[in-house]
């Protein structure tokens, strides 16, 4: 049996059409779009001298703790930033500021209008006030001005210097400066000197963990004037300045201050 030319041409082109459909690939699925990667959360570095109990102090670990940390943390978590911070003596904090090794100081620092004409601050974020303590057998010391004629230690660099530098003279021989303000209250309990000017928080703070040691305070707010702390960061760091405000305004407005206050100061008055 015979077959035509068509026909042959016709089966010739089925199994062409077959065998090229047999040879296609399937489309391979489009790959699924990738999910926006998150933000990344900036880390500021905070220099601090944690030397200055309840405020900042180190544990047994070598870990920054205190009242500032607390409050710091608890502001970072509301405008949406991370913090690290790094031991820093207080002599020399604010070069480091200035540097650019540290985006922000917070140590117990007093906003002053000299402070300011080389750093910004926060919105404050704590009321502090001059205590005066007075060593065993100091009787005659009733207020600041009392303090002429003696012997007096204050921390280097601190509103307590200052005032007292007002009172004695810049370099009156009669003021013992130190690193710290335990140290000049040490100084104090051995007899050394017989005052130290100093925050009032720091002062309560070493008495209540010391309370043997004779020590007593005298309050004078007729010559002390309110201080406030503040955080500060370098000189035209606006954007830095207002996350700060920014959550201190909030752990204000929710109570989250408060807790922390209570926590290192007890309840407020």
């Amino acid at each position: 049996m015979t077959i035509s030319r068509r026909t042959l041409l016709v089966s010739a082109l089925l199994s062409a059409v077959m065998l090229s459909a047999c040879g296609k690939k399937e489309a391979a699925p489009a790959p699924a779009a990738e999910a926006p990667a998150a933000p990344q959360v900036k880390e500021y570095v905070v220099g601090t001298d944690a030397a200055y109990a309840p405020f900042e102090f180190e544990n047994e670990k070598k870990e920054v703790e205190g009242f500032d940390m607390d409050v710091l943390r608890a502001v970072a978590d509301k405008a949406g930033f991370k913090v690290k911070f790094v031991n820093t003596p207080w002599e020399g904090i604010f070069a480091t500021l200035a540097q650019g090794d540290r985006d922000m100081v917070i140590s117990a620092v007093t906003i002053t209008d000299e402070r300011k004409q080389s750093m910004d601050f926060s919105d404050p974020y704590f009321e502090a006030r001059q205590l005066i303590a007075i060593g065993k057998g100091v009787t005659d010391v009733k207020k600041f001005a009392d303090l002429k004629g003696k012997k007096v230690a204050v921390q280097t660099g601190t509103t307590g210097d200052e005032v007292v530098q007002k009172l004695l003279g810049k370099t009156s021989a009669d003021i013992k400066r130190f690193e710290s303000t335990p140290l000049a209250l040490k100084e104090l309990e051995s007899g050394g000197v017989q005052a130290v000017v100093a925050d009032n928080g720091v002062v309560i703070n070493y008495l209540k963990n010391n309370a043997s040691n004779g020590i007593a305070t005298v309050a004078d707010n007729d010559s002390f004037a309110p201080e406030f702390y503040g955080i500060a960061v370098k000189k035209g760091n606006a954007e830095l300045q207002g996350k700060l405000n920014e959550g201190i305004k909030a752990i204000k407005a929710d109570g989250t201050y408060d807790k922390i206050y209570a926590k290192y100061f007890g309840e407020k008055k």
